[in-house]
């Protein structure tokens, strides 16, 4: 059975978890984060690399060690350290961990204070008003606890929802299979991995075959499936090893048009459609437009719109929020694409938590075609990552100079992602800051302060800094782990509109902020995005198409993204 690289990745992980909660080397800890970053980043599955005998020590930051354990995963699918480490430490801790607020060394002092080796006990304690004795917590932090499990409650009451990028993988490789059966014509992915959505909570998929075909008894026998809920002729419904609910519908060829329409959704707009149908008294459903008893289209998605006087929209915008009036008014946006992008403006380098040098970051970027990449190492402040201060910060624009007289097609861009502090001043000083090209300005800690002053924390950074360039992850969410901060977007829109400044959208799938509604929003009040990866390797790079996705649900066109422009005009807007 194939093990894909977000289980892998999930799996150094738990262990880094683990092996924090036991008081393990902090080095070592790090090892295997950056060993699952690496992995989760691969646009290679790790599993057919090992199979074809390719050497994964030969990777970036992945010596023989973790190779070998790759690649016991992969035969095993399991990490038998992991589960050595299990016996010891009780993984349930690793449960605690995601609750706001508490980190390994928490959850470890839970444990060895109060006995606590589960949310439900955590939970007991906290409203017994046990936690808050302990030194370090407080009143506080026990109610944020109770708070936080109330919400991590609700939400897993609810169907499990996996990370588009979780999804990807296991997605292209179940496509490929199913095109390769005997018969098979048309395969497509509908829903919400169709309309790009952030998460995904099941995926649907439609089949267009002939008679002679087997495709559902092939599809059953996919070697990733764990269980079969169902077979039929026309629908088959199985759930993978990682969880994810997969429905395969046979159509007919003149249906399917309809079809995909009706299952990509959203349900909102899937219901508008058909209302403006009903008015020109259509009947619109997954099996064609019918005009009475006749099928007058359903082919094609476009003969559905065209049934009701619309041109075709794309899947990213049909979420009832403004497209069927844009259509109608044509007035969609022309959205953008991954080839409009000409640059990254936010990537990493093992001067702090990255893997690869500035020449590899820079030969990497210039292979994707780029005109430009910026470095934006970590600022001091973030001292695990061990931070540049002004000292090295100069030595490095000195390298990348250096760099820049003997690079052709490429430009590097000399950055930093530097922290704003609790006041709204920076993390270095304004005197080498004004030396750079640009600043990708971050907020780094201090998450629960009050709406107004995180508003006031960051706007203090974008109006007092005459050097402020992109404001980094804007919200600071980790999707499914942490929460936003509480913040006033609109303010902060107003404010970087105000000074010239540019929002970014963060590509890494965990973050994916700004949200879709946010990047509605500033394109609304003219404000300008920057759609970058945050890249800590040369794979990071590759990133870049999850940022894309969620640009285009968020309405942008090429004109409202900053790294779209050539090298010469980004440099006049960086001057601004």
């Amino acid at each position: 059975m194939p093990v894909h690289n977000p289980e892998i990745a999930e799996i150094f992980n738990k262990y880094a978890d683990l092996l924090e909660i036991d008081g393990a080397n902090q080095f070592r800890v790090r090892a295997y984060r950056n060993a699952a970053r690496i992995i989760g980043d691969l646009s290679q599955n790790a599993y057919d690399m090992v199979k074809d005998g390719e050497n994964l020590s030969e990777l970036p930051g992945i010596g023989k060690d973790l190779a070998d354990k790759i690649s016991e995963i992969v035969k095993t699918g399991s990490l038998s350290q992991l589960e050595e480490l299990k016996k010891t430490v009780p993984a349930e801790l690793i449960d605690i961990m995601d609750i706001a607020g508490l980190g390994p060394k928490r959850a470890a002092k839970l444990h060895q204070e109060l006995g606590i080796s589960s949310v439900k006990e955590l939970e007991a304690s906290a409203r017994e008003k046990k936690v808050r004795e302990l030194a370090g917590f407080g009143e506080k932090t026990e109610q944020a606890i109770l708070e936080d499990i109330a919400r991590k409650g609700k939400a897993r009451g609810g169907k499990e929802r996996f990370k588009i990028s979780e999804v990807e993988q296991a997605t292209e490789s179940l496509l490929s299979y199913l095109r390769n059966i005997n018969g098979v014509k048309e395969v497509t992915v509908a829903g919400s991995y169709r309309r790009r959505m952030e998460t995904v909570g099941d995926l649907d998929i439609l089949v267009t075959h002939t008679k002679s075909s087997d495709v559902m008894e092939r599809f059953a026998k996919y070697e990733d499936v764990d269980r079969i809920i169902s077979k039929g002729e026309t629908k088959s419904t199985v759930v993978l090893r990682f969880g994810l609910q997969v429905d395969l519908r046979a159509v007919a060829e003149e249906s399917y048009g309809a079809a995909l329409h009706y299952f990509t959704g959203s349900k909102a707009h899937n219901i508008a459609v058909r209302q403006m149908g009903v008015k020109r008294k259509l009947k619109i459903n997954e099996y064609g437009v019918f005009k009475e008893e006749k099928r007058i289209a359903g082919r094609t998605e476009e003969e559905v719109y065209q049934q009701v006087g619309l041109p075709y929209i794309e899947p990213e915008l049909r979420e009832k929020r403004g497209e069927i009036e844009a259509a109608q008014k044509g007035k969609l946006p022309k959205l953008i694409e991954i080839k409009n992008i000409r640059g990254d403006l936010h990537a990493h380098t093992n001067a702090t938590e990255g893997r690869n040098s500035i020449e590899e970051m820079a030969e990497a970027a210039r292979k994707k075609g780029y005109e430009y990449l910026a470095i934006t190492d970590h600022s001091k402040r973030l001292s695990m990552t061990h931070g540049l201060d002004e000292k090295r910060l100069e030595e490095q624009i000195e390298e990348i100079d250096r760099l820049n007289n003997k690079l052709k097609e490429l430009t590097l861009l000399k950055g930093i992602e530097v922290d704003i502090l609790e006041d709204g001043s920076l993390d270095l000083k304004n005197d080498v800051l004004k030396k750079l090209d640009l600043l990708v300005c971050s907020v780094h800690h201090k998450f629960n302060l009050s709406q107004k002053k995180q508003t006031d924390r960051i706007i203090r950074a974008i109006e007092k800094s005459p050097v402020f360039t992109i404001l980094g992850h804007p919200t600071g969410r980790l999707i499914g782990e942490r929460e936003p901060y509480d913040v006033d977007m609109e303010q902060l829109m107003k404010a970087a509109r105000d000074c010239n400044c540019a929002l970014e959208l963060n590509a890494q799938p965990e973050r994916l902020d700004l949200n879709d509604i946010h990047c509605k929003m500033a394109k609304d009040m003219r404000v300008m995005i920057a759609i970058s990866t945050d890249a800590h390797s040369t794979a990071g790079l590759n990133l870049m198409r999850f940022g894309v996705y969620q640009a285009r649900r968020g309405w942008l066109e090429p004109d409202n993204v900053l790294n779209t422009r050539n090298r010469k005009d980004l440099r006049k807007l960086l001057k601004k």
